[in-house]
């Protein structure tokens, strides 16, 4: 049984050649669909990938693969596959997500002494207000 946000048999087989092979250097590497199911569990919920459920193996192990994947290509071979072919037949839900956050500094910020900057003590103008207030005074 396939839960809710993984892979089916037929995206599974879809994207499996493009997968590299397991095993080589360090032993047996844990079930390729296990760690894409954990990656896409994560990005599909935002979570923290400490808070990744048991089911999936350790979050360390999903982390790096995603990591090493997308080092080498083999994650946006597997975007490019899945997208293309999906949007080809129309089943494709382009959403997108745009964050216009606005973060305010503390009133008392913008006047801050830089270091080494002069001791704080009476406003100094600027030349072109300096200027200004000449000419006014010669009025």
């Amino acid at each position: 049984m396939v839960g809710r946000g993984e892979l089916t048999d037929a995206a599974w087989a879809r994207i499996t050649p493009l997968l590299p092979a397991t095993g080589g250097r360090g032993g047996r590497w844990r079930d390729h669909r296990q760690v894409i199911n954990a990656i896409l569990w994560q990005a599909r919920t935002g979570a923290p990938w400490r808070d990744l459920p048991e089911r999936y193996g350790p979050w360390k192990t999903a982390h790096e693969r995603l990591r090493k994947w997308t080092a080498d290509g083999t994650w946006e071979r597997i975007l490019a596959e899945v997208i293309v072919r999906d949007d080809a037949v129309g089943a494709v839900e382009w959403t997108f997500s745009i964050d216009s956050s606005s973060v305010r500094a503390h009133q008392h910020a913008a006047g801050a002494r830089k270091k080494g900057g002069p001791a704080p003590g009476g406003s100094t103008g600027s030349p072109s207000t300096a200027r200004r207030w000449d000419a006014l005074a010669a009025d």
